[in-house]
């Protein structure tokens, strides 16, 4: 038995835990927000180093000229829309587990990083932005002076 899903579906006969089962399935399902629009939140990872911060948004299957990045007040947005695939005629769709939808993510900007200078690239799926430090910001080394 999976600990993370108690019922096999197999298992689950009784229309009800069917139903419960389901329910569950769905409430699991990181990064997909029900509401007016579908909206999926895609995973992200932030790296931070004297130069300034990396974010990597995973946004597979997107067309890179529908993404949007926009830096207002502070706050930097990710947007873009996969559309969802035509089922082939003949053919019935049993099961998708791959979100289609708006996809959107919202990041507060430390006041260290030129919101003037961010870069986008967007390879395999992978939006890469790169934060630079504004100069007044980044470590100074100050050489010490020794009399003697």
């Amino acid at each position: 038995m999976n600990a993370r899903y108690p019922f096999n579906n197999a298992a689950v006969t009784h229309p009800l835990l069917r139903d419960f089962d389901f329910i569950f399935r769905e409430l699991a399902s990181p990064g997909v927000r029900e509401d007016a629009e579908r909206t999926v939140t895609p995973a992200a990872d932030i790296l931070e180093a004297e130069s300034g911060i990396t974010l990597r948004v995973d946004l597979p299957g997107h067309d890179a000229k529908a993404i949007q990045v926009k830096v207002e007040d502070g706050v930097l947005t990710v947007r873009s829309e996969r559309k969802a695939e035509a089922v082939p005629e003949g053919s019935t769709l049993r099961r998708q587990e791959r979100a289609s939808g708006v996809y959107a993510r919202q990041f507060r900007l430390p006041e260290t990083v030129d919101a003037t200078r961010v870069e986008a690239r967007y390879d395999n799926g992978v939006l890469t932005l790169t934060l630079p430090r504004r100069e007044e910001t980044k470590p100074r080394v100050v050489e010490v002076k020794v009399q003697g």
